[in-house]
């Protein structure tokens, strides 16, 4: 399938062609980005991304030919084959070379467990797809690009050794920058396994990540062992099965994002013992030979609650909420320790030979992690294992005070002074825990730079909308006008500094409410973490938007007004010149917050 001549966009085009949705949705639905031919092509563009849309008995060759000293990258974001197919009647086949008699680099299908990436070692790349005789509509995303070696990006990949680390994407908390691709593996003690959290998380949002995203796996290949892929604003949660562990970064050529700053810790066990906590559950695994060998069995083990019974198979598993099960809490000024024991000895007896031993495990939340402690005592010997994780926090807005239905569309096109309404979510089976909204300050910019407006500050409202809510059990809420930027910043995006304390500590931060600066004291929170959430947007400025694009399908279509167009372009660049030296002149270089009634 040929596309009309007003559909061949160049890379610029299509770069900002993808900021507008609806533009991007009629592009991408006639055929792949930059008019490639859906079946098949010969490419030679530095870069270029591809929508492949094939049906059954497909047999389509791209051939990709690049400039001397440079390699090519080839990357399959997003396949979808047929759901029967097998590999052997529906592929995709990568070629070190100008056709298929070249190198085989390797294959993509059903059983690719993996975002599958070729580079090329000679001048060029071939890929064929195949599909089989069945009617399905398959559909895959696929670009490539060139590089060059002496184009290394600072900050981009490397080996994580220690037990725990800390590592970001390039630039952050600044945009990451066009074609990265980062690699970064992580190796950590024999007797351990990996947990990845983040801190922050922004990359470009898409249903099924194509474009940027993040993909990490189990093991120290990126060929098999995907655990996941993530893109957007939430912050997900890794954990491999063994010490070692792949992260990778990939971008492409448009809407950069602040990218991510990521934690690993690692968590210790033993063939005999292990625990896993989380903002949730406490997992207890023993294992049946080392029970075997202290001479008890799972009938002899019993939690602090005995009614609370394990789950045997090949190993015995106690697993259960934090707040159940007989658990005690204790607030330990900046910490909360969660701690439940397995006991392990004979009952109806009148006398033993055996050793009693208890288990003792512990869940310790602290400084914006979890610490996860578990010891065996046997007749005064200790074994310790630890390892680090954290809380689960969301903020989204909502459409009313009722705080029932979650705003799911983003950007978020409000009108200028409606009422908005934030809800910051702690997701925790223990009921006792409150949330509390510290400082939440607005910006023009994702990344939060020099320019940025509080709206409460050391849990003082310090504008005149913001009204804050009573906390309700894991939820701190808070509502506020819209406003916008002065100078005509299109977005405004919104942080919270969120802290969490035990709800029975009467005399903890959560419960002192507005503290100044001058007068506040180093109180006592059980944890403090980041909460983001935006963009919003006028609604004016999509209205705007929607007109533009509505005047521009005409001119795509007829290369006799691209002349015109560029007068156009000249001229508007004056204008708003103009304008924005006029609001230089009176806004001298102070950023504000305007309160203006709507007009719509």
């Amino acid at each position: 399938m040929l596309c009309l001549p007003a559909l061949q966009w160049t890379v610029p085009e299509f770069a900002q062609c993808r900021i507008r949705p609806c533009c991007k949705a009629e592009l991408l639905s006639c055929c792949s980005p930059t008019g490639v031919p859906q079946c098949g092509a010969s490419l030679s563009d530095p870069n270029k991304a591809l929508k492949i849309d094939l049906n059954s008995n497909a047999n389509c060759v791209w051939h990709i030919q690049r400039s001397e000293n440079q390699t090519i990258r080839l990357i399959f974001s997003y396949f979808k084959f047929n759901p029967s197919s097998s590999c052997e009647t529906e592929n995709i086949k990568v070629y070190d070379g100008p056709s298929s008699n070249s190198p085989l680099l390797g294959q993509v299908c059903n059983n690719t467990d993996a975002v599958p990436v070729f580079q090329s070692s000679s001048n060029s790349l071939t890929f064929l797809v195949t599909t089989n005789s069945v009617a399905f509509a398959r559909n895959f995303f696929v670009f490539y690009y060139f590089f060059s070696p002496e184009t290394a990006i600072d900050n981009c990949g490397g080996s994580l050794t220690g037990p725990d680390g800390t590592f970001t994407s390039p630039n952050y908390p600044a945009a990451y920058p066009e074609f990265t691709y980062c690699v970064w593996h992580i190796q950590t003690a024999k007797n351990s396994k990996i947990s990845l959290e983040f801190q922050d998380f922004f990359l470009e949002l898409d249903q099924n990540c194509q474009f940027d995203f993040l993909a990490v796996y189990d093991g120290l290949t990126t060929n098999t062992g995907l655990i996941g892929k993530a893109c957007g604003v939430s912050r997900p949660t890794f954990e491999s099965s063994s010490n070692v562990m792949t992260v990778v970064l990939s971008t492409d050529y448009a809407n950069s994002y602040r990218g991510f700053s990521a934690q690993y810790t690692s968590v210790l066990y033993s063939e005999n013992a292990s625990l896993t906590c989380s903002s949730d559950t406490m997992t207890i695994v023993l294992s049946k030979a080392y029970l075997d060998s202290l001479g008890y069995n799972e009938t002899h083990l019993q939690l602090n609650d005995p009614s609370c019974r394990p789950v045997t198979t090949d190993q015995v598993i106690f697993s259960f909420p934090l707040s159940s099960c007989g658990t005690t809490k204790k607030d330990e000024d900046q910490s909360i320790t969660y701690t439940n024991i397995v006991t392990l000895s004979e009952s109806g007896n009148i006398i033993t030979r055996k050793k009693i031993v208890q288990i003792i495990a512990k869940c310790i939340m602290e400084n914006n992690s979890t610490l996860e402690v578990i010891y065996v005592t046997e007749n005064n010997v200790i074994q310790n294992t630890t390892s680090v994780g954290r809380y689960n926090v969301s903020m989204s807005f909502y459409d009313s005070d009722s705080f029932s239905s979650p705003v799911l569309e983003s950007p978020y096109y409000v009108d200028l002074n409606q009422t908005l309404f934030a809800q910051v979510s702690l997701h925790s089976t223990d009921p006792n825990l409150l949330v509390f909204l510290d400082t939440c300050t607005a910006s023009p910019q994702s990344e939060f730079g020099s320019i940025t407006y509080d709206l409460i500050r050391s849990g003082c409202n310090k504008d005149d909308t913001v009204v804050t809510y009573p906390p309700l059990e894991h939820y701190g809420r808070f509502r506020f006008n819209a406003f916008r930027f002065l100078r005509r910043a299109p977005s405004v995006y919104l942080q919270c500094d969120v802290l969490i304390c035990d709800s029975n500590n009467v005399n903890s931060r959560c419960t002192k409410g507005c503290v100044s600066r001058q007068k506040r004291e180093t109180s006592s929170y059980t944890w403090k973490t980041k909460a983001v959430v935006g963009p919003i947007r006028l609604k004016r400025d999509r209205r705007a938007a929607d007109h533009l694009d509505a005047e521009e399908a005409p001119y795509l279509q007829r290369y006799s007004f691209y002349t015109l167009s560029f007068v156009v372009l000249i001229s508007n660049v004056i204008i708003v010149v103009a304008v924005v030296l006029k609001y230089h002149i009176r806004c001298l270089s102070r950023y504000g917050y305007q309160k203006i009634q709507s007009s719509y």
